[in-house]
């Protein structure tokens, strides 16, 4: 059974630091990229970022890059979004995603809420 875990969540202040884990079970996790998205209220999907399967490479959007660190530890199937310097704008579900060509996995989300 294919499964994608988020934990981490929770309320943060201004300016603090989460880091947000994803652990994955019933697939090869080495073989599938990693995304990170998140969903505010009334919002569409965000993608924040991207650990590609091979390669240690590592993209961002705008928005997140130099705050937001994603990470992959392979021998755990786990991957991380660190996110440091939050604001209130980062209040949202979080989602880790697996992909490998057309197949996608999701995480059922992870609940962040920065008070100003």
């Amino acid at each position: 059974q294919v499964q994608l875990v988020e934990s981490g969540g929770g309320l943060v202040q201004l300016g603090g630091s989460l880091r947000l884990s994803c652990v994955a079970s019933g697939f090869l996790f080495s073989d599938y990229g990693i995304r990170w998205y998140r969903q505010a209220p009334g919002k569409e999907r965000e993608f924040l970022g991207v650990a590609f399967s091979v390669g240690g490479i590592t993209d961002y959007t705008d928005s997140v890059r130099g705050r937001f660190t994603i990470s992959r530890d392979n021998a755990k199937n786990t991957t991380y979004l660190e996110m440091n310097s939050m604001n209130p704008e980062d209040t949202a579900v979080y989602y880790c995603n697996a992909w490998r060509g057309t197949v996608n996995y999701w995480g059922q989300g992870t609940q962040v809420t920065v008070s100003s």
